[in-house]
């Protein structure tokens, strides 16, 4: 009788007498309801009317919140998730207030992701992180405070486009890429088109001045001939016959010459150049 009475005290000391490491707390019911939260450290409580639910930590918890498609602003689909880091500064909310806390912040965390990046343009939410950060952890720190949660802060790991988009997006891109080849390369063509009009303008315009310039000369030789001649036919016909010679000469010199005729009479030939000059 005496070994089951101690045998009795030993179990009723060993339910009486918590021991909790440091970081945690553990959640007391007594008869089922919520009696008290004990602390790191030795604790005494009522045995077999107290009991120990729950143990919570208090350290950091990380979340990690899986990647889901978002549709932003412009109808473009991407890949975001994120990492949440909590704290749990009051046990018994966290266990009473919510079924799985840990459940529920990643679904609200997802939720108010897609909401924040909804409203956003596809550049927007790839180049705005830490705005999307700030919205986000102002969005689910109120929520998350009436279980007792505070969250120390909310990271979003990746956000990229879906695969579709991302080929999309290469598509365009080589699209610009080689629409600003061509109007490069128009633009040359236009430049050198220019160039090439300017440098036939400037061909004709001096090849104008050229025969100007041999018009005059030819003018200034045959006045000077003229004026030197005085009538004589002599000197004419000279100059006459050395070039009836030279064309001769020319015809003679083509591929396609066969049969050359000099007139016998060379002379009598530039008089008669000359006579059809003179009508």
């Amino acid at each position: 009788m005496a070994g089951v009475f101690l045998a009795l005290v030993v179990i009723t000391l060993f339910l009486g007498v918590k021991i909790v490491p440091q970081g945690s707390k553990h959640v007391v019911q007594r008869l089922g309801k919520y009696h008290k939260t004990l602390g790191p450290g030795l604790n005494i409580i009522f045995p077999y009317i107290d009991t120990v639910a729950y143990k919570v930590t208090t350290k950091d918890i990380v979340l990690d919140i899986p990647s889901q498609d978002v549709i932003t602003l412009d109808n473009a689909v991407i890949i975001a998730n994120a990492v949440a880091y909590i704290n749990i500064v009051s046990p018994e909310k966290a266990v009473y207030g919510v079924e799985d806390y840990r459940f529920a912040i990643q679904n609200l965390v997802q939720t108010s992701l897609r909401s924040i990046v909804g409203e956003m343009n596809l550049d927007e939410a790839l180049s705005n992180r830490d705005s999307i950060k700030a919205k986000l952890k102002g969005a689910i720190s109120d929520d998350i405070a009436d279980w007792g949660i505070t969250l120390k802060t909310v990271e979003i790991q990746d956000i990229n486009p879906s695969q579709t988009m991302q080929t999309a997006m290469e598509e365009q891109a080589a699209a610009e890429r080689q629409r600003r080849a061509t109007v490069t390369r128009a633009g040359g063509e236009k430049a050198a088109a220019i160039l090439e009009a300017e440098g036939r303008l400037e061909a004709s315009r001096r090849d104008a001045e050229a025969k100007v310039v041999l018009a005059e000369a030819s003018q200034a030789a045959i006045e000077k001939v003229t004026s030197a001649i005085q009538g004589n036919e002599l000197p004419v016909m000279f100059l006459l016959g050395e070039k009836y010679v030279d064309a001769i000469k020319e015809m003679s010199a083509g591929e396609n010459a066969k049969i050359v005729l000099l007139p016998g009479d060379i002379p009598a030939a530039v008089r008669g150049i000359m006579g059809g000059m003179s009508k």
